[in-house]
């Protein structure tokens, strides 16, 4: 289950203080382990694709990140930016005080904007901060990125008050239907706690302990 869980993972380095070298020894690591992606912030997105270039490990990078508060506008140039720069794969982060708020048709084109900037170019998954919302908030932002033409949501940055939870990737699991990928997200720490999330409907891991997911160890970080 190692290699076929090793499919499924983002190898993740966000953290503000992430080196020039750390961002290489990932990408070493994601070849090395066989890993879907590398997930960097968006000034590393150049470097980490000439470090994976000729290799199956896909550039993945963050966007209106990591408090979604960025306008529209700003998220869909960082999208077009990232692409060009080298990513295939961007993961947004919704405006969830709009979403609380109800403005339903603003965080729709919010997403709509990233989508748009980024089709036929990369994958565009929708971080809905799941540890904010009440579970009603949950369904609505999984709906309204369905509705905006997003290709996964996600549970979270790994920088609020909580990551993901299977109870969380089911709900989000049954919204959203068979045909939109799934992104677990912030606290995936080891194998145990991998499996549990894609049995519960996750297609998808971002975890900075890839490597003890795919060994069966404890990872001893988040993001």
């Amino acid at each position: 289950m190692g290699k076929e869980l090793a499919k499924m993972i983002d190898h993740t380095v966000l953290k503000a203080e992430t080196s020039k070298e750390q961002v290489e020894k990932v990408c070493a690591e994601a070849k090395a382990h066989g890993f879907y992606s590398v997930c960097i912030n968006p000034a590393w997105v150049e470097l980490a694709a000439r470090e994976l270039e000729g290799s199956d490990v896909k550039v993945c990078t963050v966007i209106g990140f990591p408090l979604g508060a960025s306008t529209s506008a700003t998220k869909a140039f960082e999208t077009k930016d990232a692409i060009e720069k080298g990513a295939t794969e961007v993961d947004m982060v919704i405006n969830i005080g709009a979403l609380k708020g109800q403005e339903y048709q603003l965080v729709q084109a919010d997403i709509e904007a990233v989508v748009g900037a980024a089709k036929g170019k990369a994958l565009v998954k929708v971080i809905i901060e799941t540890s904010l919302l009440t579970e009603q908030e949950k369904v609505k932002a999984c709906e309204l990125a369905v509705a905006a033409g997003a290709d996964y949501v996600k549970t979270s940055t790994g920088f609020s008050t909580g990551g993901a939870t299977v109870e969380d990737i089911r709900l989000m699991r049954q919204t959203v239907g068979p045909n939109i990928g799934v992104k677990a997200s912030g606290g995936v720490r080891d194998h145990a706690t991998a499996q549990a999330v894609v049995d519960a409907g996750a297609t998808r891991i971002g975890a900075s302990a890839g490597i003890a997911i795919i060994k069966g160890e404890q990872g001893t970080s988040d993001y």
